[in-house]
C-alpha cells in the first residue's frame, strides 16, 4: 500500500496543533485553579502532573484498543478535546459558584479528560502512520517533533499574546479551534481519498461541535460574567485579566462599597481603606520627618500614593509595581481616581525594560488637591512608576537612594510574593537607603497570620534592620499590623517614644491621630512571640509555609 499524498504533511499539523492546544488547555485551568486557590506553584505542579499521569494511563489503554477505524477515534479524540477544553473554564467558575466546596472534582474531571485525551492522540497517529506503510524513522521524527515544537509555540503565544489580550473563557476556545480544526482537516482529507466509507456520523459530530463552539464562543463573556458574579457580594463594575494576575472592581449599589479584589482577595474596602494606608505612611512619614525621596514599592493603585502627594516638602516620588495594567486602571478607572485622587495625573511611566540610572534633575508634577478639571494646579512632587518587579528594580538601581519606603506588596501567599520578603530582598533595599531611611511595610495581621507576621518581623532583623511592630484594626480585614525598620542607631524604644509623643501629624489624615498611633504599638501578652523562629529566605520559604498553614485559623 503507497502513502497517501500528503498524509506526513497533515499528520505533522495535526500534533503541531494538538501539541500546542493541550498544553494551553492545561495552562488555563492551572491559572483558573490558582485565581480561586492562590498557591501558584501548588496549582501548576499538581494540575501538570495530573495531565502526565493521565497521559502514561492513556498510552497503557490504548493497548488494547483494536486497529479498526482508527481515523474515526482519532476525529472523536480532537472533537472530545475541543468541546471539553473549550468549556472547561466555564464549568469550573460554575463549580466554585454552585458547588464551592466540591468543585475541585469537576475541575480535576476536566484535568485529568484532557490529559487522558491528549496521551490518546500520539499512539493513534503512530497508529495511522504504519498502516500506511511510513517508515519507522520518519515516523518518530515527524510525531515527537512537532508535538514538542507545537507545545513551545503554544507556550510563547499563551505568555506573550493570548493571557495579555484575552479572557480565559475565550482563550479556551480560542485553542480548542485548533482540535476542531485538526478534526475537519483529517475528515475531509480521508473523505477524498474514500476510506471513509460512511462520512454521515462525523459530520453529524462534527455539525453539533461546531454549533456549541461557535455559541460558546460567542457568548462565553456574557456566561462568564454571570458566574463570576456570583463569587462577589456587590456588582461587578469592572473585570480584567492581565498577564499577571485577574482584577476585579465591584460597587454597592446601597453603600458605595468600591471593593478591589486580585486573583479573588480583597485588596481594598473604600469604607476603611482611608485607615490602612493613613497607618502605612503617616507613621513612616513622621519617623522620617526630613524624607524628600520616596519610594513605593506596590501600590499600584495609588491609595498609598495619594496620603504620600500631601507632604509638601517631597521631592521625588517612584513607584514600583509589575503589573502595568495595575497603574492604567488605577489612572483612568473613574471608580479608582476619585478614591485615589487622581495620584497618577501627569506621571513619568517606565516599562520598556530596566533601565534605571541616577534620575537627577526631574520633571515636576502638578497635581489639584481633589483630583477635578479646572482647579488650581498645585506642585507636589516628580513621579516616576517603573513596571517591573521589585526585587529586579533593587538589583538594578545603581544611583538612586530613598530617605522613606513604602512597601505595600499583597500578603505573601505564593512563592512568588514570598520572595518579596525574604531576606535577600531586604538586604538589596539596605543598599538603596539613605543613612536616616525609614520602611513601613504591610506585614499581614498580627492575629489571624501571627507566624507570618512575626516571621517578617524576624527576617527584617536578620537583614540588618532595627523593627518597631505596630497594629489597627480594620473592619474589612480585622487586626492588622505593621513594620517600621530602619538603620541608624536610633533604638526601638527611642523610635517609640518619639512616636508616641508627636503632637500633630504634618498633613491632614482621614482617620489616624497622634493618640491612635501610641495605642498602635501595645501588644498583649505572648503575641510577639513566635512558636518557631522562621527567617524567611529564596531558597528556604518558611513565611510561605506559615502563611499557608497557619493563617485565617480562628474565625
Amino acid at each position: 500500500m503507497n502513502t497517501p499524498r500528503f498524509l506526513p504533511i497533515l499528520l505533522a499539523f495535526c500534533m503541531f496543533s494538538t501539541g500546542a492546544s493541550g498544553l494551553v488547555n492545561e495552562y488555563v485551568l492551572a491559572s483558573i485553579t490558582t485565581f480561586i486557590l492562590g498557591n501558584s506553584i501548588e496549582q501548576w505542579s499538581m494540575i501538570i502532573a495530573s495531565m502526565m499521569l493521565m497521559m502514561g494511563v492513556s498510552g497503557l489503554v490504548q493497548r488494547k484498543m483494536s486497529d479498526e477505524n482508527l481515523l474515526q477515534k482519532f476525529i472523536i479524540v480532537e472533537v472530545l478535546m475541543a468541546l471539553l477544553g473549550s468549556f472547561a473554564p466555564l464549568a469550573t467558575y460554575a463549580a466554585y459558584g454552585y458547588l464551592e466546596y466540591n468543585f475541585i472534582f469537576i475541575h480535576y474531571f476536566f484535568v485529568l479528560s484532557i490529559g487522558f485525551l491528549i496521551g490518546f492522540e500520539i499512539p493513534l497517529v503512530m497508529r495511522i502512520i504504519e498502516q500506511n506503510n511510513i517508515e519507522l524513522k520518519t515516523n518518530l521524527t515527524l510525531v515527537y517533533a512537532m508535538d514538542y515544537i507545537g507545545a513551545f509555540i503554544g507556550a510563547v503565544i499563551w505568555v506573550e499574546y493570548l493571557l495579555m489580550n484575552y479572557p480565559l473563557t475565550e482563550i479556551s476556545f480560542i485553542v480548542s479551534g485548533f482540535n476542531f480544526m485538526v478534526a475537519v482537516a483529517t475528515c475531509l482529507y480521508f473523505l477524498n481519498l474514500k476510506i471513509i466509507s460512511n462520512p454521515l456520523p462525523q459530520f453529524t459530530m462534527l455539525f453539533v461541535s461546531a454549533v456549541l463552539l461557535v455559541l460558546g464562543f460567542n457568548y462565553n463573556v456574557d456566561m462568564s460574567n454571570i458566574l463570576e458574579q456570583k463569587f462577589y457580594d456587590d456588582p461587578i463594575v469592572y473585570k480584567k485579566t492581565t498577564k499577571y494576575q485577574h482584577l476585579v472592581i465591584t460597587q454597592s449599589n446601597t453603600t458605595q462599597d468600591t471593593r478591589l479584589y486580585i486573583n479573588g482577595h480583597t485588596q481594598f474596602s473604600s469604607l476603611d481603606e482611608a485607615r490602612y494606608h493613613d497607618f502605612l505612611v503617616h507613621p513612616l512619614m513622621a519617623a522620617a520627618a526630613k524624607a524628600q525621596n520616596i519610594l513605593v514599592l506596590g501600590g499600584g493603585d495609588g491609595l498609598a500614593l495619594r496620603e504620600v502627594n500631601k507632604y509638601p516638602d517631597i521631592e521625588s516620588i517612584t513607584l514600583v509595581d509589575l503589573d502595568p495594567e495595575m497603574v492604567n486602571i488605577a489612572a483612568t478607572n473613574p471608580y479608582l481616581t476619585t478614591l485615589n485622587k487622581n495620584a497618577f495625573a501627569a506621571s513619568k511611566v517606565v516599562t520598556a525594560g530596566l533601565n534605571i540610572r541616577d534620575s537627577g534633575a526631574k520633571e515636576s508634577v502638578y497635581l489639584t488637591e481633589d483630583g477635578l478639571a479646572g482647579a488650581t494646579p498645585e506642585w507636589v512632587a516628580s513621579l516616576e512608576v517603573f513596571n517591573v518587579d521589585a526585587d529586579q528594580f533593587l538589583r538594578g538601581s545603581k544611583y538612586d537612594k530613598w530617605d522613606a519606603v513604602i512597601i505595600d506588596l499583597p500578603d505573601p501567599s505564593s512563592i512568588e510574593l514570598s520572595k518579596l520578603y525574604s531576606r535577600q530582598f531586604y538586604r538589596s533595599l539596605k543598599r538603596r537607603l539613605t543613612a536616616n531611611a525609614f520602611i513601613s511595610i504591610q506585614s499581614t495581621s498580627p492575629y489571624h497570620a501571627k507566624e507570618a507576621y512575626l516571621a517578617i518581623g524576624n527576617t527584617l532583623k536578620s537583614a540588618g534592620f532595627k523593627i518597631l511592630p505596630y497594629r489597627q484594626n480594620i473592619p474589612s480585614f480585622g487586626d492588622w499590623g505593621y513594620h517600621l525598620a530602619w538603620l541608624n542607631e536610633e533604638t526601638p524604644a527611642q523610635v517609640k517614644t518619639r512616636l508616641s509623643n508627636l503632637s500633630e501629624f504634618q498633613v491632614t489624615s482621614e482617620f489616624i491621630t497622634p493618640e491612635l498611633l501610641a495605642a498602635s504599638f501595645a501588644f498583649g501578652k505572648g503575641e510577639l512571640v513566635a512558636e518557631s523562629h522562621c527567617i524567611n529566605t529564596i531558597m528556604m520559604p518558611c513565611l510561605l509555609k506559615n502563611y499557608l498553614e497557619k493563617s485565617w485559623l480562628v474565625e
